[in-house]
């Protein structure tokens, strides 16, 4: 059994087929990409794993628990913490504050919870921790909505890393960015990969990303698998070369 199992899942709505049979075995520590041209279905495919969207077919199983009937909230406490494509922080809040929101969601506290004192040095301990990891420590009291989509995006991984998840999804990292603040991004992604072991899956669409971070690439087309394999497996398959990199990986 597969540490993230997912087998033959599709979506329907109504007569459009979104993802149709699609299913992919991450094993625990692996960073897994999904490629795919526009329209592929690789979001629509995330949000099915993350229970955002229900199943119209098949099963999703985190480390042999079967997932169905398992809300988004639920699954994060189960330990699978996602990003989302279009950057979500709080920007009228600093970095310190966005992280610190779910450290404290981590801890058992709420926003009406009062702080036991023994809890306030260990919090702040891990804020700063996440904050020093995340290469935001110079940035750390400036309001998030201030910040390049580089840094708002650091600070949105680190923001998922608080719930301490043992798999973490992200929905295409570098979206947007120029070749500066996507080489941060992607070292950060793979340093949480070399020194954690964290079982990663990303959709992306930069291939030089995808190359350099994915032990293993599935790829969709038109909702459908079309092959799965080692970069090197990939950048070598004619089909994939035809549908999506277009001969020039």
């Amino acid at each position: 059994m597969s540490f993230l199992d997912v087998d033959n899942v599709s979506k329907h709505f109504g007569s459009l087929i979104a993802v149709d049979g699609v299913s992919m075995k991450v094993e625990k520590g692996e960073c897994r990409a999904v490629i795919g041209p526009n329209g592929a279905g690789k979001t629509t495919f995330f949000n099915l794993i993350t229970g955002m969207l229900p199943l119209t077919t098949g099963r999703v199983a985190l480390d042999g628990q079967d997932l169905a009937g398992i809300d988004p909230s639920q699954r994060v406490k189960m330990g699978m913490a996602r990003t989302f494509q279009i950057t979500e922080i709080f920007p009228e809040m600093t970095v310190r504050e966005n992280i610190r929101i779910p450290v404290e969601v981590q801890a058992g506290l709420h926003m009406s919870t009062r702080m036991p004192a023994h809890l306030r040095g260990p919090l702040n301990e891990r804020v700063d921790q996440l904050i020093e990891e995340g290469g935001l420590t110079r940035i750390a009291n400036r309001y998030a909505g201030e910040l390049s989509h580089g840094d708002q995006r650091a600070c949105e991984i680190m923001m998922a890393l608080a719930l301490n998840p043992r798999i973490l999804l992200l929905d295409e990292p570098t979206a947007g960015m120029g070749d500066d603040e996507t080489y941060a991004v992607a070292r950060l992604i793979k340093r949480i990969h070399r020194e954690s072991h964290m079982t990663i899956v990303l959709v992306e669409h930069d291939m030089r990303v995808v190359f350099n971070l994915a032990d293993k690439i599935t790829v969709l087309a038109e909702g459908r698998p079309l092959a799965e394999g080692t970069p090197a497996e990939i950048t070598a398959n004619e089909k994939v070369q035809s549908a999506y990199l277009g001969g020039e990986a």
